[in-house]
């Protein structure tokens, strides 16, 4: 019997059976309970209208302070629903699933560069969607839903969800170990990198488990490897400036930079932890890590630097809610959702797994009370 590489090994340990394997697989998958989660459900809000795009990432709009500057939009997997909340904790929109077959799942969403449209992956529906924000209706859908494969349609664990400038579709698919650019007119793949069955760390030609590809604001797409804990620089034509190991990290989630060129990632392990180091250094400049206690990550997937006050927001996946970290204090300073409690209703959430701020619409101006205030 061959004996599998040690980082074959150490990515089966890290990945466990839900998020990566060494084999591709295809064709049906088993849809769990646990895959379906809470069903189709609703806080039950009436919901405000929205007020009209006037800000971009550049430019956002007026900002809220401390302890969180934006509404955040955030993608709560286990409800089957993207929903937005804003600082004061009112929620402020709402997308639950139409359809159980073809959404279900969302663990990533981000807004597109003009804010009217969010991009959402779906690791166990094998798929990949757009919503119109406006609407509150899903527009596109690539991949086929519980059908894991390799070819060109097929996805076999899709992670993180970014429109890029050109309105092009990008995400990662784990366990074909490649990054994919899809362009949604033509319903074809426009850039891959990597190689199913080939897990190994040689970007662009062969990507180890890669788990996140985040678009920069100059083009550059940063990819994260889950074995081997890589972080990688690539252009759009596949040139690669810089790779390195995070520090310290165990298993990378969905690395961003920070607006001093350093780079901030999630470790997805229990306790868990976020690291932001400068990549030419590899010196880590701040770390948060919590042994136990109310304070204590658990499998985080996702932290950001906040624009305006420079604070860590965190998806903390598996005690089902959001935080916002103080960066000089590294106390926790604002809190969506309860500690393990899993719930729907306002202020509750059932594994939030991503985010993303809404720095496009001026919700200030919204003042009704649209739900109760959360403390």
């Amino acid at each position: 019997m061959k004996t599998p590489s040690l980082g074959l090994v150490w990515a089966a340990v890290l990945c466990g059976a839900a998020a990566c394997s060494t084999s591709v697989t295809a064709g049906p998958v088993k849809v769990t309970p646990e895959m379906q989660g809470a069903g189709i459900v609703s806080s039950g809000v009436t919901l405000p209208s929205p007020p009209l795009v006037t800000g971009n990432r550049k430019k956002p709009v007026a900002s809220w302070g401390k302890p969180l500057p934006y509404p955040i939009v955030i993608a709560d997997r286990r409800n089957n629903r993207l929903i937005e909340v804003a600082p004061d904790k009112r929620i402020l929109w709402e997308f639950p699933s139409p359809n159980l077959k073809i959404y279900r799942g969302n663990e990533d969403v981000n807004f597109s560069m003009d804010g009217k449209t969010l991009a959402v992956s779906e690791e166990d529906n094998y798929d990949v969607h757009m919503v119109d924000y406006d609407s509150r209706t899903l527009i596109w859908t690539y991949g086929t839903p519980d059908e894991s494969g390799k070819d060109e349609h097929h996805f076999n664990y899709p992670d993180d969800a970014h429109l890029l400038e050109d309105g092009k579709f990008l995400t990662a698919d784990i366990r074909n170990c490649r990054v994919r650019i899809i362009d949604p007119k033509t319903d074809s793949v426009a850039t891959e990198w990597g190689k199913p069955g080939k897990c190994e760390h040689n970007p662009p030609h062969t990507l180890a488990w890669p788990n996140g590809a985040t678009p920069l604001s100059n083009g550059d797409i940063l990819v994260s490897e889950i074995s081997g804990a890589w972080i990688s620089r690539i252009t759009r034509e596949g040139k690669v400036l810089w790779s390195v190991q995070a520090p310290g990290v165990h298993y990378p989630s969905d690395a961003f930079m920070t607006e001093d060129g350093q780079v901030i990632v999630a470790d997805f392990v229990a306790p868990g932890q976020v690291v932001i180091f400068d990549p030419a250094t590899k010196k880590v400049s701040w770390k948060y890590r919590v042994e136990k206690g109310d304070a204590m990550l658990t499998k985080p997937s996702l932290a950001r630097e906040l624009p305006d006050t420079h604070d860590i927001i965190v998806a903390d996946d598996l005690r089902d809610r959001v935080v916002v970290i103080d960066r000089q204090t590294k106390k926790i300073i604002w809190q969506y959702g309860e500690i393990e409690k899993k719930g729907h209703t306002p202020g509750l959430l059932n594994y939030p797994d991503g985010f993303d701020l809404d720095v496009f619409r001026d919700w200030k101006s919204v003042s009704a009370p649209v739900s109760k205030k959360i403390p």
